[in-house]
């Protein structure tokens, strides 16, 4: 089973390739975003084995971030920042 993780954009780079850059509870990861080119800085993204696959809303990743530690899918406790409270942030 894959699972989507919500990330924040925090960088985004020149086509054609897209790579762009995410946080993940406080750890920044290396993505492409070749399949949400309409992706910004600041948006929220879905990504999944490297890649950014979804467009969604804080609200969409604070619930899913939720519902990641309620089913206890990802411990976010182990990585500094925390994903929730960014999510609430925005």
């Amino acid at each position: 089973m894959c699972l989507g993780i919500p990330a924040r954009v925090v960088d985004v780079g020149m086509p054609p390739l897209v790579p762009g850059q995410v946080d993940v509870a406080g750890q920044v990861r290396s993505i492409n975003l070749g399949y949400l080119p309409e992706a910004e800085v600041g948006d929220w993204v879905l990504i999944q084995n490297g890649f950014a696959v979804h467009l969604i809303t804080a609200d969409e990743a604070r619930e899913t971030l939720e519902a990641i530690e309620d089913h206890q899918l990802f411990d976010v406790t182990v990585l500094p920042g925390s994903p929730r409270q960014a999510a609430q942030e925005s």
